[in-house]
C-alpha cells in the first residue's frame, strides 16, 4: 500500500504537491491564535532584543522598516528605487512607500503565522493607514501593541555607555556589561568604539522626536484596548515575563544577560 501511494505521489507534478501543501498549512494557521504584533520604544528600551525573542518563540516573522527599506534598495525592487531616489535627493521616504514594503513582506509564507512590526508605526497616520492596510489584504487586525515604557534617564545610561567592537559587532557596556579588559573586545582585544550618534545631544533630540512623535499613536491603541505597557527598566528575563502575560503565552526558558538593542 505505501508503495502505490508514493508510485501515485511520483505522477503527480511537483506544482500541483506543492499547491496542495502551502492550502493545507494555510488551513492549519486558520486555525490557530495568530499574533499580530507591534512594538514600540525609544532607542535602547530593548525592543530589539526582545522582538528576537517573539519571532523564534512564536514562528512569526519580524519586520523592522528600516532593514526593509535597506533591503530594498540593495535589491534594487521597484519600491526600492523610488526609495533610493528620495534618499539621495535628501528626502524623507513617505508613508505610500513604507506601507508598500509593509505589504510585500507580510505577503511572504513565513508572515502567515503572524507577524511583528518593529519601528512602525511612528505616526498617528501611520497606524490608521495600517489598519486599512491589513484590513485590504484580509490578515485582521492587529492582536496587541506592546509599548517598551523606560525612563529617558535610564535610557541615558544605556546608551551614552555602550561601546562596540566595529568588526564583529559585539556590544559592550560600561555598567551593564562590561568587557573584560577596559575598553578591549573580549575575543579579540581590539580597541573598542562608540557609535557617532551614542552622545547626549543626538540622543536628546532623538527622544524628543519620539514621545511627541507617538503619544498620539499610543493613546489611539489604548483606546482600542490592545495596549500593554511594559516595564522595560527590568532585566531581560523578567520584560519577558511581562510579554508572557500581555500575550497569554508561553515565553519561558532563560535568556543569556547581554545589553539590551532597540
Amino acid at each position: 500500500m505505501a508503495q502505490q501511494h508514493m508510485d501515485l505521489l511520483r505522477r503527480v507534478p511537483t506544482e500541483e504537491l506543492m499547491k496542495e501543501l502551502e492550502r493545507r498549512s494555510s488551513a492549519k494557521r486558520a486555525d490557530q491564535h495568530q499574533q499580530r504584533l507591534v512594538l514600540i520604544g525609544p532607542p535602547g528600551s530593548g525592543k530589539g532584543t526582545q522582538a528576537a525573542l517573539l519571532r523564534e518563540r512564536l514562528c512569526i516573522c519580524q519586520l523592522a522598516t528600516g532593514d526593509l527599506l535597506r533591503s530594498a534598495v540593495t535589491q534594487g525592487t521597484e519600491l526600492g528605487k523610488e526609495a533610493k531616489k528620495i534618499m539621495d535627493s535628501g528626502g524623507l521616504v513617505s508613508d505610500q512607500i513604507v506601507l508598500g514594503l509593509v505589504r510585500e513582506n507580510l505577503r511572504r509564507p513565513e508572515c502567515a503565522n503572524g507577524f511583528i512590526l518593529d519601528g512602525f508605526p511612528r505616526t498617528l497616520e501611520q497606524a490608521r493607514k495600517l489598519d486599512e492596510l491589513l484590513a485590504a489584504e484580509g490578515i485582521g487586525s492587529l492582536s496587541a501593541v506592546l509599548n517598551f515604557a523606560v525612563s529617558d534617564e535610564l535610557l541615558k545610561r544605556r546608551i551614552l555607555g555602550r561601546w562596540i567592537h566595529p568588526a564583529s559587532g559585539r556590544t559592550y557596556h560600561e555598567e551593564f556589561h562590561p568587557p573584560k579588559v577596559p575598553m578591549r573586545d573580549d575575543v579579540t582585544g581590539e580597541p573598542l568604539v562608540q557609535r557617532s550618534d551614542d552622545n547626549l545631544a543626538t540622543l536628546t533630540k532623538r527622544l524628543a522626536a519620539f514621545h511627541a512623535s507617538t503619544k498620539p499613536v499610543l493613546d489611539y491603541y489604548e483606546q482600542r484596548g490592545i495596549l500593554h505597557r511594559i516595564d522595560a527598566s527590568k532585566s531581560i528575563n523578567q520584560v519577558r515575563q511581562q510579554l508572557s502575560e500581555a500575550l497569554g503565552v508561553d515565553l519561558s526558558g532563560s535568556v543569556e544577560p547581554a545589553q539590551a538593542t532597540g
